[in-house]
């Protein structure tokens, strides 16, 4: 995780509690980009997306490979500024790779887990609800939703705000018995999550049949780091659960 800046902040970040004289009149985006995995590729993002007004709030290390480095970046722009110009300044670089970029409304923290974990643990009522309406902003995804089996088949127990009122009914692979990254495209997805071009992923929820599944529409896939890391969460909040 990238902690605040202080006063040696270089171009292109800015200290996430600096307070703004136009504070709310930003936009945000959320990055996910492939670049080299060598000393000073992350210095040069920053000063190519710093050449076109666009500030660095935060980043999260996704995944590590033979010579690359996959970060979600936050970046904070003006209003009216196009996305492209974020794609096109970034890909100006030798071996970077613009692997997504939508808005991001999410907070910006860097304990998100702990934090949900600690909300799930603490509720009085309805902790699944509190479980679903966090994962969103804890694994930067659309929505997410906790699904079961009853005797007619799948069903969803809660969902999120963002989670789309077309429901799976028929889920084959359920129940599960690992975090997995799921074909959008399968028979058993509804038609408007595959028009939607959603992502899934899913693990197990405790040793029963509940598992808590996440969409985002419009991609990127879950990376290999993103499945265990929903794996790791959904195995200490079905703990916590009991």
């Amino acid at each position: 995780m990238l902690s605040k800046c202080k006063d040696g902040c270089g171009p292109g970040r800015r200290d996430p509690g600096e307070n703004r004289s136009a504070k709310g009149t930003h936009v945000s985006y959320l990055l996910r980009v492939q670049l080299p995995d060598r000393p000073g590729s992350l210095g040069a993002l920053a000063v190519a997306l710093g050449s076109v007004g666009a500030d660095i709030l935060s980043l999260d290390v996704v995944e590590r490979g033979d010579g690359f480095a996959i970060d979600d970046l936050v970046v904070d722009v003006e209003p009216g500024a196009l996305p492209d110009t974020l794609i096109t300044a970034a890909e100006h670089l030798p071996d970077v790779l613009v692997d997504s970029i939508r808005p991001y409304a999410g907070i910006l923290d860097t304990h998100r887990e702990l934090e949900l974990i600690d909300s799930v643990a603490t509720a009085r009522n309805d902790r699944l609800q509190v479980l679903v309406d966090g994962a969103p902003r804890v694994l930067r995804v659309g929505w997410c939703v906790v699904a079961d089996i009853g005797k007619h088949g799948a069903y969803r127990v809660v969902g999120s705000a963002g989670a789309p009122e077309t429901h799976a009914t028929d889920i084959p692979w359920m129940p599960l018995d690992k975090p997995t990254a799921l074909d959008g495209e399968a028979d058993w997805v509804p038609d408007v999550w595959r028009e939607m071009n959603t992502s899934l992923a899913a693990a197990p929820l405790g040793s029963g049949n509940r598992v808590l599944m996440l969409g985002r529409p419009g991609g990127p896939e879950f990376r290999p780091s993103e499945i265990a890391r929903l794996g790791y969460l959904a195995g200490i909040v079905a703990t916590v659960l009991g």
